[in-house]
């Protein structure tokens, strides 16, 4: 069995969020999405479960952190080459995305990151495995 991961977050504007992700190349599924829900299929195993503050109040106890205001989770995806991690951060920012930390190149590693419009921190990177070994 192939195990999925599902990445719940809470947004302020479903409609903005769904913009945002679709313009990263990303698509919805709508079989699992409806006014207050929007499930974005990152890949065959990874999808994103964007649920606006008060339907994401209803799976929790205790507040909803602002991902503005302090660091919730990192979110790491990883990239086919230097040039996709390098074209989803691009894509990222022209889609309302804010830089967050500046590239990172350590031996094998090249990675960058942006922070989606609510905020959630989200890291590229690809691993040269060649030059790894």
């Amino acid at each position: 069995m192939d195990r999925m991961i599902f990445v719940n977050l809470p947004v302020t504007d479903l409609t903005a969020s769904k913009e945002f992700y679709t313009g990263l190349g990303f698509r919805i599924n709508q079989q699992f999405s409806d006014e207050q829900t929007a499930c974005i299929v990152v890949s065959e195993t990874i999808c994103v479960m964007l649920l606006v503050n008060e339907r994401f109040a209803d799976f929790i106890t205790g507040e909803i952190s602002d991902a503005h205001r302090s660091s919730e989770v990192l979110l790491c995806l990883s990239a086919e080459s230097r040039a996709e991690v390098d074209q989803l951060v691009a894509s990222a920012l022209a889609h309302g995305g804010k830089p967050w930390q500046p590239v990172l190149e350590h031996g094998p590693m090249y990675g960058h990151s942006f922070a989606d419009p609510d905020g959630h921190v989200w890291e590229v990177m690809h691993m040269d495995m060649a030059a790894a070994e």
